[in-house]
């Protein structure tokens, strides 16, 4: 049976493991060296003191993959858009993870009256585009040979869904 709930501190070490070897294996993202326990601990305590949720799946006792949203733009303007992550280990992929994964991100935007959630997914994975829009996110940009890993040039898509709030919208 698979939960999904809020992570935990004692969580960090298998999300770790998880971004670790997508960092490693793909081109989900664009980074080249792994992160280190400490690095996770402090995107962690960011995304705590920012009040942007971490979400985890678990299975008999297992972090199997974890999602989130943070900041989209530094600028205030930007302040109602929110830019999502959702990550999966290796031998759980395909399996509808994903999909439990994203869910509460939404929820978590409306509540928060968020306005957008982008996604920003390489071109070239479709599971992770087919995920997206299969919850309505449309895509809205596609930036051509913006990343470099394993030896290729890498497009950008972003998607964005666009969310009915908030009701009363205001500047500063």
């Amino acid at each position: 049976m698979i939960s999904i709930r809020l992570a935990k501190e004692s969580d960090l070490e298998e999300i770790l493991s998880i971004y670790n070897d997508v960092i490693l294996t793909m081109t989900t993202v664009y980074e080249y060296k792994p992160h280190t326990l400490e690095m996770r601990r402090k995107w962690f305590e960011s995304k705590q003191k920012d009040g942007y949720p971490v979400f985890v799946a678990e299975e008999n006792g297992h972090v199997i993959g974890f999602s989130s949203y943070g900041q989209f733009r530094a600028w205030p303007a930007y302040k109602y858009s929110v830019e999502n992550s959702i990550y999966v280990s290796s031998e759980h992929r395909g399996k509808g993870i994903g999909k439990l994964l994203m869910q509460p991100l939404i929820e978590s935007a409306i509540k928060k009256d968020f306005h957008v959630i982008v996604a920003s997914v390489e071109a070239s994975n479709n599971a992770s585009i087919a995920l997206h829009k299969s919850f309505g996110f449309e895509e809205v940009a596609h930036f051509k040979q913006v990343g470099y890993k394993f030896g290729r040039w890498l497009d950008l898509k972003f998607l964005q869904l666009t969310l009915a709030t908030p009701q009363s919208p205001r500047e500063g």
